[in-house]
């Protein structure tokens, strides 16, 4: 039976699904950061970027769609979020495009520029992707300063009537003073970082890429680990959004760990992905080294198929936990009662209904993707590749 809160949960489940596939996507960014260090010669570099120059269209498509399926099912969150806070997004789209204009012209004939100057720009976007988009999940539990007045749409001396305003004049970058939302989006960077480094060992055929990229997993996996616990700890104690039945919000303690308990089942799954992202960088280093190659040598998938998959796992447990279960999933700093649910901010029964019809279409465009990931990979790159007329 489509009831309305069935399709409500649906939804969030399906935005929670293509944030959690974006997440994973982020080893383009990932492995562009580290670029110089992972290719350490020009050689090495562009492999690394036709490496990435083969999937970031994945990465790109997927954050638009994210956003698309948002303001489909979740409209209000859409014009507060995207419209409220724009200087936040803004900035994640500019870093976007401007991986998209670099992969194109960095080696161009005419480039006045020089490839050094699109290759910042791939370093850049490396790094300040992720770290923004890690930073606006983060506020999905610390909060967001903007204020929701529905009453504007209905107030016949309004001149402009509109729903939701930002509260200051920082619009979203105020977020980025929060010193937990930064320890989010810096392990979302090394995570980027880690799932780069096993992609590229995956899929280039360049031996000094990957002795050099064994050595580097460690050196992001550590930090990552480190900042993930810490805010994985302090999303357990913290106070978080609740609301009753009436729709009012309030502050509960330890609202997380008590939906971890009460969903118990998300707990279960949320473990088994961190397994998974343990278990794959941990074979990969095994696998790389020369005490361990021997007896390790059976784990031949590569490290970034389990990682990857945990990744998805665990993002997509993280995002329910933040609205599932009477929780404010983009809660309000400004004014508590502002705070945006799963009932107050979703698009009518209608159009949820829909919506639910013309997504039973998606695993055929998933097929697809698997379909052309396979053929892309089909074969190694290896340094032939990077002579020819189609070489990033």
């Amino acid at each position: 039976m489509l009831t309305y809160s069935f399709l409500q949960h649906y939804w969030c489940f399906i935005v929670a699904l293509l944030g959690a596939l974006l997440v994973f996507l982020l080893f383009v960014q990932g492995a562009n950061s580290l670029a110089g260090s992972l290719g350490y010669t020009e050689e090495g570099r562009r492999l690394v970027y036709n490496s990435t120059g083969r999937k970031w269209e994945f990465t790109f498509t997927t954050l638009v769609t994210f956003g698309g399926a948002f303001f489909a099912s979740y409209p209000l969150f859409y014009s507060t979020s995207f419209g409220g806070a724009y200087w936040l997004w803004m900035l994640i789209l500019f870093t976007f495009v401007l991986q998209a204009v670099s992969y194109e012209f960095q080696n161009k004939l005419g480039n006045f520029l020089g490839p050094k100057t699109f290759q910042f720009c791939l370093t850049l976007n490396g790094i300040l992707g992720p770290l923004l988009l890690g930073g606006a999940v983060a506020t999905f539990f610390e909060g967001s300063n903007f204020i929701i007045a529905k009453d504007n749409m209905i107030d016949a001396e309004s001149i402009t009537p509109i729903i939701s305003r930002w509260a200051n004049a920082s619009h979203g970058l105020d977020a980025l003073l929060n010193p937990w939302v930064l320890v989010f989006g810096f392990a979302v960077v090394f995570l980027a970082r880690i799932l780069g480094i096993l992609y590229i060992i995956n899929n280039v055929n360049d031996e000094d890429i990957r002795s050099r990229g064994s050595v580097r997993l460690i050196g992001a996996a550590v930090p990552f680990l480190i900042l993930f616990i810490a805010y994985f700890i302090h999303l357990l104690l913290k106070d978080g959004f609740a609301y009753n039945d009436a729709g009012i919000i309030f502050m509960e303690p330890n609202k997380y760990l008590h939906n971890l308990i009460d969903m118990w089942y998300l707990a279960i799954i949320l473990l088994i992905g961190v397994v998974l992202v343990l278990w794959g960088i941990i074979t990969e280093v095994l696998r790389g080294s020369r005490i361990f190659n021997f007896q390790f040598s059976i784990f031949n998938l590569g490290g970034i198929w389990p990682t990857g998959i945990g990744t998805v796992v665990t993002v997509l447990c993280l995002l329910l936990l933040s609205a599932y279960n009477h929780t404010a999933y983009y809660p309000s700093t400004a004014d508590l009662q502002s705070s945006l649910t799963m009932q107050n901010s979703c698009s009518s029964e209608f159009t949820l209904r829909t919506m639910f019809y013309v997504s039973l279409l998606v695993p055929f465009v998933l097929a697809y993707i698997v379909y052309a990931w396979r053929a892309i990979d089909k074969k190694k790159l290896d340094k032939e590749e990077i002579k020819t007329d189609h070489a990033y």
